[in-house]
């Protein structure tokens, strides 16, 4: 099953679980920033913000029904659908961008150094980015399926029974991806999977290099 077509079909029944660290946003993005969320689901993230009082807000991904159901539980936010390798944005457009449990869900490098280079083309200088996402575990379960599927997928991603297909990260990996960016900080942490599991994961902030 293709990416697209396995988040169309779980659209109205995902809850995503990565907790999203406001305090920490707060920090560095101010409340008038425009911001962009790229992969933003069914909008989880955008609500938060706006419940702190961010009212610039956007929000892009590639399914089209996850972002009706954003739309119809009423984030209030502006919601474009499109790949995050292709932003249908300006240039310099925002004032910081959120990659929010994104990077396991585009397994391929291609994709995800794509992706980072549009997320650098539509932000300001100096702009602020926030990602959080997966990292590898050395639990059994996991090392099993990161075996299972490295000649296929490449070590660290694997195929869910349920159709999706997902990565964890190696974390000089995501460093050398974010080098771009000057990093602010960034801090591992444990998350729970939207199937229930424990996962090794970090949260980090960067500023856009001028």
């Amino acid at each position: 099953m293709e990416q697209v077509e396995y988040w169309d079909s779980v659209s109205q029944t995902k809850e995503f679980t990565t907790p999203f660290r406001a305090d920490l946003f707060a920090r560095y993005v101010p409340r008038e920033a425009s911001v962009l969320d790229v992969c933003c689901g069914y909008g989880r993230t955008l609500t938060e913000l706006s419940g702190l009082g961010y009212t610039r807000l956007y929000g892009v991904d590639f399914s089209a029904k996850l972002i009706a159901r954003a739309q119809r539980e009423g984030v209030r936010a502006q919601f474009s659908i499109a790949d995050c390798t292709a932003l249908p944005y300006d240039d310099g457009q925002f004032d910081a961008a959120i990659l929010f449990a994104a990077l396991t869900c585009l397994v391929d490098d291609h994709a995800q150094r794509r992706t980072i280079e549009e997320i650098l083309r539509v932000l300001k200088p100096s702009a602020r980015l926030y990602v959080n996402d997966f990292l590898l575990n050395d639990d059994q379960r996991n090392l099993a399926r990161y075996e299972q599927f490295a000649e296929k997928l490449g070590y660290g991603a694997f195929e869910l029974p349920e159709g999706a297909t997902l990565r964890h990260h190696r974390e000089e990996y995501i460093l050398e991806l974010l080098s771009d960016f000057q990093t602010e900080l960034y801090q591992r942490e444990i998350f729970r999977t939207m199937n229930g599991h424990v996962s090794n994961g970090f949260v980090y902030i960067g500023r856009k290099k001028e």
